[in-house]
């Protein structure tokens, strides 16, 4: 094997290990896009993502300064040699783009281009996007494509892998959707199995002190006492619901802005002061943002319903390329040799359980009387 060929190998390979560190499926698509353009030495790439109505949810590019994309301007139309890929599930390789037939021209600030190539990214029969190279930089044949064929089954290589992360992410969604359903579900029946109960106790309780508030006031107060007791449980319970129901909008907002947001809301909402400080925490992999976030909600419920607590902070800070999630509040705490009982009572079961499943570790320092710190950290994408 010559240098030639074993060096371009060991570029293929370092660009498939870097794809394979990210877990945001953008991120991937970005390291595709870069490591196609920079390996197949083009000027310009772009990996295009369709949606159903004519344009594209994702259009991802290489090569194109921030200031020249914002003067582009909107995302392209699936129309041209883009949509000979998507539809026709074509690859093309062009000696010169603005020459075909289909060309359909540019907006004024987008660059120029002459030699292309594209190929579709498909799963089986369909087509899920267009990955495509323009502007060879190495001397063209005259009338030719400075593209080759190697080139071209090099950057299928590419494509294979674009449409392993598009796969892998349609998957995650629908594996979300599904657990957010459950979830909604077990709320849905926590709720109408607690709150219904109290609702009930409370109708009973107010027409028990109806009927003795002529004949035994005493009694009388001791029942409505009672049914302002149950009213602030059936509260309670709906808060938490509430929390737990509310979208947690990390797509759009983050887990750092989603997490002030609910803290916020908790501290208007319950006696104890609920307090957040973040450090230098901007952004994680979705999967860990969503662990953390849920991780947090339960720490939270913990504190504020069973441990007394009269103050609760939550902190989010940077550590290494990862962050680290606590919560402290001081509660009356519990024995931490008493896994079991307070594992279950507590939830840190399915709290070590999300924290493992996005790479992270969870730890509980705990003792009677003393409050309770939870702390996760994460590594990062």
């Amino acid at each position: 094997m010559t240098d030639g060929p074993r060096s371009g190998l060991l570029a293929v390979s370092s660009a498939l290990l870097a794809m394979s560190r990210h877990l945001e499926v953008r991120d991937v698509l970005k390291t595709i896009v870069v490591s196609a353009r920079e390996l197949l030495d083009a000027e310009y790439a772009a990996l295009g993502v369709p949606d159903d109505h004519g344009g594209f949810a994702q259009f991802v590019v290489d090569g194109v300064s921030e200031e020249q994309w914002k003067a582009i301007g909107p995302l392209p139309r699936q129309h041209g040699i883009l949509a000979s890929m998507l539809h026709g599930a074509r690859t093309e390789r062009l000696a010169d783009v603005r020459k075909d037939p289909r060309f359909e021209g540019w907006p004024a600030a987008h660059p120029d281009m002459s030699d292309f190539l594209g190929l579709p990214i498909r799963d089986g029969d369909e087509t899920l996007g267009a990955l495509f190279l323009a502007n060879k930089r190495c001397p063209k044949p005259q009338g030719g494509c400075g593209f080759t064929e190697e080139d071209e089954a090099l950057l299928g290589i590419f494509a294979q892998h674009a449409a392993l992360a598009l796969t892998n992410a349609r998957l995650y969604e629908r594996s979300r959707e599904l657990t957010i359903a459950e979830e909604r579900s077990r709320l849905a029946h926590e709720l109408h199995d607690a709150v219904s109960q109290k609702l009930f106790s409370l109708r009973l309780t107010a027409q028990a002190a109806a009927a003795l508030v002529d004949r035994d006031p005493g009694r009388a107060k001791g029942e409505l006492q009672q049914v302002a007791a149950l009213a602030a449980e059936a509260a309670d319970e709906l808060r938490a619901a509430v929390v737990e129901l509310r979208p947690a909008a990390l797509d759009e907002d983050g887990l750092v802005a989603t997490l002030r947001t609910q803290i916020q809301v908790l501290d208007r909402a319950h006696s104890a002061h609920v307090t957040f400080d973040c450090t230098g925490v901007r952004a994680l992999p979705a999967a860990q943002e969503e662990a953390m976030l849920r991780v947090a909600q339960e720490a939270l419920h913990n504190a504020l319903r069973h441990s007394g607590a009269t103050r609760v902070c939550v902190a989010l800070q940077k550590r290494g390329q990862g962050a680290e999630l606590s919560i402290t509040d001081d509660g009356s705490g519990f024995d931490t040799r008493a896994v079991r009982r307070a594992g279950r009572h507590l939830g840190l079961v399915s709290m070590r359980h999300r924290a493992g499943g996005v790479g992270g570790r969870l730890t509980v320092e705990s003792a009677p009387g003393k409050g309770t710190t939870i702390t996760m950290e994460v590594p990062g994408g």
